[in-house]
């Protein structure tokens, strides 16, 4: 999670003991699993509504307005609705307030969907209760988000009674609880692994050390959990009350942290917290839990809670894999036994550099030196599980980065911090760099992740836009045809279900899955091939070999490969000599030596 551009105020499980029939899997020795798999990343909130009754009311939505209400899912995204016009008229000053209802039920109604595309693993922003939209500002650890589930005004009431404290033992099962751990199953059912976000640096205000703490000051049995900067004197007419927030922020509380990390009761709190989604009845099997954890923010928590965190990870189950958010090259963090992989954001600041950007494009001979970087500071093993993304929740959309090029990767990515900043839909040519890039993700040794909907089509500026509805091809959605800053204008675009680009991804996971050496091989540069604007490289196992040949040129490129050593062309036109088109790929598969 990079610093957000602003932050508001922000049925008992039933059949336990059954929880790990009826799966494909079972207890994992090692990570192998996840090496150069799919991953598809869901921000659940605005992923799918399969429930209507679980949506979201005023009374959850912090700093609501009387109008307020779920906002219409196929509305266009910066036309501010009559509704949102009672509070204000300008598109920055509503859309943090908005809810669109998506929910987990409305996942597991989508899983065949993920698995058509060629999902392997499902990794979820925060899933834990809280009051925000995007839910990095927990209100616990230990429940799944109550407009999540399956019946939130009853899972409500029963949190209110059942009177939890950081001990196990008085935590109850919510039926959102109960939903979750069935998406676990159905999942398992299809061969998708699940991966939560673990956001244990600092909690919402909501959290229930955190109230506790506000409620009675330093007689709190939390008061030591949080950086108390200084407490209320009652003495006075003001309240002195003050804490370190993330990045200053007071909507998101930090725990305190010295050099021995956070307070013991706060490790044994996380510990048991993060146990009860890796074992959630306790037998000892981890099949009927997650399979992994992505860790926010993960330099900003103290090395030592991360090396004794992994091990008790890794003794719940061997074969849970442990990524972290880490937008630098990370390899000394994993070596310390703290992650198993990182999120690639080198990886993505390499194909937005080559493929994308004008001005200050890179050449071939640069992009092939920082690939060789990262495949040398990890190693083959550790790259194999690095999570490939081009675009996330904290980044504009792929799409919409190539419209916008030679910009920062984090940076003036949006209208509100850019007002030159195109919003419109992106034309054929823009899409076909799109589908170049996608093309190399799904080539390039590691494990390549999606961003829910780029697969559809969608596009969108940094954070909130980021985070639009998914588009489906069931529902109908209004053209974009507003723009977020008054006075400016844009194209009147359709916003639809891109059936073709949906197609095209679908058929470079086959070609991944088809041709071991892409998903699972070792990886090397053609040098020999790699100048100017094309770059090619070697996937390799000892029983396969393949060229992969990009040209992001306007003009062809001939790929002098001897016809005697060409066993297939793997994806593009089969042409003697090879060609690269402009803004085109050739795989090829070579015949053994």
């Amino acid at each position: 999670m990079r610093l957000p551009a602003l932050l508001l105020s922000l049925v008992l499980l039933p059949a336990l003991s059954c929880q790990s029939q009826n799966t494909v899997f079972t207890r994992s020795a090692n990570t192998d699993w996840a090496k150069g798999i799919v991953w598809y990343q869901i921000f659940p909130e605005r992923f799918r509504n399969g429930d209507t009754a679980n949506d979201p009311t005023p009374e959850e939505v912090p700093g609501a307005y009387l109008s307020w209400r779920v906002h219409p899912w196929g509305s266009d995204w910066f036309e501010v609705q009559p509704y949102e016009q009672k509070k204000s008229k300008l598109f920055y000053d509503v859309v943090y307030f908005r809810r669109y209802g998506g929910d987990l039920i409305g996942v597991i109604e989508k899983l065949d969907y993920l698995k058509k595309l060629g999902v392997d693993a499902i990794y979820f922003n925060p899933l834990f209760e809280a009051a925000s939209l995007h839910k990095y500002d927990g209100a616990s650890f230990h429940h799944i988000d109550n407009n999540f589930g399956a019946d939130s005004k009853s899972d409500l009431e029963r949190l209110k009674q059942a009177a939890e404290t950081e001990e196990p033992s008085t935590w109850i099962w919510t039926s959102a609880d109960s939903v979750f751990l069935r998406l676990i199953r159905e999942a398992h059912k299809r061969d998708i692994r699940i991966v939560m976000d673990g956001v244990f640096n600092h909690t919402g205000p909501e959290f229930f050390a955190f109230e506790d703490v506000r409620k009675n000051g330093p007689q709190s049995r939390y008061a030591d959990w949080y950086d108390i900067k200084s407490w209320d004197d009652p003495a006075t007419p003001q309240n002195e009350f003050d804490y370190a927030g993330w990045w200053g922020f007071k909507g998101l509380p930090e725990f305190y942290e010295d050099e021995n990390g956070f307070r013991p009761a706060v490790w044994n709190y996380i510990f048991h917290a993060t146990a009860r989604w890796m074992d959630p009845n306790g037998d000892g099997d981890p099949s009927d839990g997650i399979d992994g954890w992505r860790l926010d923010v993960a330099d900003q928590v103290a090395p030592v809670f991360w090396k004794k965190w992994y091990r008790h990870i890794k003794e719940i189950n061997p074969g849970a894999l442990i990524v972290a958010e880490l937008w630098d090259e990370a390899s000394e963090a994993v070596k310390d036994q703290r992650f198993d992989g990182a999120m690639n954001y080198p990886f993505a600041y390499a194909m937005v550099d080559f493929f994308m950007d004008k001005n200050t494009a890179i050449d071939a001979a640069e992009l092939a030196a920082r690939l060789q970087k990262l495949y040398k500071a990890y190693g083959r093993n550790t790259l194999s599980l690095m999570w490939n993304l081009i675009d996330s929740h904290d980044t504009d959309r792929m799409a919409s980065m190539i419209l916008n090029p030679d910009l920062n990767f984090d940076r003036m990515r949006s209208p509100r911090d850019n007002p030159g900043y195109r919003v419109r839909k992106p034309n054929d040519t823009e899409r076909q760099k799109q589908k170049l890039v996608a093309a190399f993700q799904m080539t390039f040794i590691g494990a390549p992740m999606i961003y829910y909907g780029t697969e559809a089509g969608m596009w969108g500026s940094d954070d909130p836009d980021d985070r639009k509805p998914m588009l489906w091809d069931d529902m109908v959605y209004a053209n974009e045809k507003h723009h977020p800053l008054p006075g400016k204008t844009r194209p009147d675009d359709k916003n639809q279900f891109d059936r073709s680009l949906f197609d095209y991804y679908r058929r470079l996971i086959q070609m991944r899955r088809d041709y071991p050496a892409l998903s699972g091989g070792d990886f090397s540069v053609a040098e020999e091939f790699t100048s100017g604007d094309m770059v090619a490289f070697y996937r390799s196992t000892p029983g396969q070999r393949l060229l992969a040949a990009f040209n992001r040129g306007d003009a062809p490129r001939a790929l002098r490969v001897p016809d005697n050593s060409i066993a297939q062309v793997v994806w593009g036109e089969d042409s003697r000599p090879l060609t690269v088109g402009p803004r085109s790929f050739l795989v090829i598969r070579l015949k053994k030596k």
